[in-house]
């Protein structure tokens, strides 16, 4: 008789998967936000736009988007200690209100994310989901093939996203990539591949202290 075994490996178990009714908290380690800055999208300077953060949590992905935006506003469906309560899909923000809209959304929602996100954005919206976001007949009726984003960046790298905590000792099975829509882009997709670059843009006081809040 042939035992099947569970692979209970801590990377294979880090998968991102939640419950239905969980909340779905899983914080952005900084250095990816920052990859998406200064490797995808480092021919923009942000200094004078506006930038949302909708789905904010404890605000880790907030202050690097302050580091190089002029203004950041930033919210979530739950109250985090950081930004505003607000239900994105809710009509508390109205079109074209900011120029850019970045956020990592909650991983069932994404796609409805993305959609209200594109109506709010002056100029762009960048999101991270897992590379599985790309793969869904209904998905690419839905949205890639009537706006497809301009970039999809995959990390060469992984980036451990673990629910709850940052966690700088954290390792993951799941791959992530960034997908961005610059709406002054107009030719069709393309596939970029962000280098390793976690050791340059890693800080280790990314992990030390919680972020104070902005309530």
């Amino acid at each position: 008789m042939v035992k099947s075994y569970q692979n209970k490996s801590h990377a294979v178990m880090a998968q991102r998967s939640e419950p239905k009714e969980s909340l779905d908290n899983f914080p952005t380690p900084p250095w990816a936000t920052r990859a998406l800055l200064e490797k995808v999208l480092n021919h923009i300077d942000f200094s004078q736009f506006s930038c949302l953060e909708p789905a904010c949590g404890a605000g880790h992905m907030s202050k690097v988007l302050d580091k190089y935006f002029k203004t950041v506003s930033s919210s979530d469906l739950h109250n985090y200690g950081y930004g505003h309560q607000v239900d994105f899909n809710g009509e508390f923000y109205s079109v074209g209100s900011y120029d850019w809209v970045i956020t990592n959304p909650p991983f069932k929602h994404a796609e409805n994310f993305v959609s209200k996100a594109l109506t709010i954005a002056r100029d762009g919206v960048a999101v991270l989901v897992r590379a599985g976001f790309l793969e869904s007949i209904g998905r690419y009726s839905r949205l890639f093939n009537i706006q497809p984003p301009s970039y999809v960046a995959q990390f060469s790298e992984r980036v451990p996203i673990v629910k709850g905590r940052l966690d700088i000792r954290a390792t993951t099975a799941t791959g992530y990539v960034w997908c961005v829509w610059e709406k002054k882009f107009t030719s069709e997709t393309r596939l970029k591949w962000i280098e390793p670059c976690r050791k340059v843009l890693e800080s280790p006081e990314d992990y030390l202290e919680p972020i104070s809040s902005k309530y």
